[in-house]
């Protein structure tokens, strides 16, 4: 039980995420969560997050942790330069890590992870050592837009939400990141190109008015095919990395705000559940813990995707509120085990431990908080 408000819960919180992060560092870089159960590798996404927020610490005690992760990913890009999902399987000292693909966000992330990581701490050499690369890994994203429309495609379950939901063709998710990755990279016509196509093309676009739809593809006269769930992380990330301008952005916290999506702890990854009997329902989802409302990618708190909402706050430059919001994260993290998973927005339950990115995600929430601004 957390008796702790105030400064004093935050600063606590803050101290079990940096003790959290101690638990997934390795010499293969960090690993996506700590403990005997923990998940023992080096996953694109999750280091990437993670150590963007952590590498907001006053201190540059991530910064090695940051270019291990980098380097071990990298190392195992593919010939056409596809960056892994994950490279796992390091305790098995018999046979060579294992290399995950099947995804596309994880080039994403590592693209944006080798910017950031240039920026924060001024060394170009990761930079300079992977400079081809990084142009192959682009180059691999470019020819995943079949549109020639300056927005990619994917397949099912082919990135962070690797189970469930059911969406494909054009995804938020990977709209909001490959948006942010032609910014970095200085790629002005594809991003003009994506910006206006995502937000404003009535055949092809996502943003629906009050908040941008999670997929989208093929139109069928009067059948569209158009995942209509709010997509929390997707919808932040479009907010906090700049693809939804000021209106758009008032939009899309007012809708969480409406529907309690940040309720009681910030945020549902998914609002509303999908249930049996939905359009959106599949029936393997029976197979996993999403199959229940509520649970898991389902409409469980996730609350890395917290992080991301208390810095779409900061963005709109609501100081009040993010701070409520972040009293609040910083509560769920710690009051049961520390750095879950998710959590049970019914029972309250926590589930998983020391989990990387829910650590990395406070600490970029807390550190931009004090300084007012997204830390990018």
């Amino acid at each position: 039980m957390v008796n702790l408000t105030g400064d004093r819960l935050l600063d606590k919180a803050y101290k079990k995420a940096e003790e959290t992060l101690d638990r997934c560092d390795t010499k293969h870089g960090l690993y996506a969560s700590g403990g005997k159960n923990g998940y023992k590798g080096v996953w694109s996404r999750d280091s990437m997050i993670t150590l963007i927020g952590a590498s907001t610490d006053k201190d540059s005690i991530y910064q090695e942790q940051f270019k291990k992760s980098i380097i071990t990913l990298g190392n195992a890009q593919s010939e056409k330069g596809q960056i892994p999902n994950a490279v796992h399987g390091f305790e098995d000292k018999k046979k060579k890590p294992l290399i995950d693909f099947l995804s596309i966000d994880s080039t994403l992330w590592w693209i944006i992870g080798n910017h950031i990581y240039k920026k924060r701490y001024n060394d170009k050499s990761l930079c300079r050592k992977y400079k081809r690369q990084l142009k192959k890994a682009f180059v691999w994203l470019t020819y995943q837009d079949m549109g020639e429309d300056g927005m990619l495609e994917q397949l099912p379950t082919t990135d962070w939400q690797d189970a469930f939901p059911h969406k494909y063709g054009r995804t938020l998710n990977t709209q909001a990141l490959y948006y942010y990755t032609l910014k970095l990279t200085w790629h002005r016509r594809l991003l003009n190109m994506l910006t206006r196509n995502v937000n404003w093309n009535k055949d092809a676009g996502l943003w629906n008015g009050n908040y941008y739809w999670a997929y989208r593809w093929k139109n069928h006269n009067k059948y569209l095919e158009i995942g209509k769930w709010f997509d929390s992380l997707g919808n932040l990330m479009a907010i906090v990395f700049g693809l939804a301008n000021k209106s758009q952005a008032k939009k899309i916290l007012r809708h969480i705000e409406v529907k309690r999506i940040d309720k009681p702890y910030p945020v549902k990854a998914i609002f509303p559940p999908i249930k049996k009997g939905d359009k959106d329902w599949k029936d393997y989802y029976q197979d996993c813990e999403a199959g229940q409302p509520f649970h898991y990618l389902n409409g469980g708190i996730w609350t890395y995707i917290g992080g991301f909402y208390v810095l779409a706050l900061i963005k709109l430059k609501m100081f009040k509120k993010a701070r409520q919001a972040l009293e609040s994260l910083a509560y769920s993290n710690i009051k049961g085990n520390c750095y879950p998973e998710w959590i049970d927005p019914k029972t309250k339950k926590t589930h998983g431990i020391f989990q990387a990115w829910s650590a990395g995600t406070y600490m970029w929430a807390y550190n931009s908080l004090k300084k007012k601004k997204v830390l990018l």
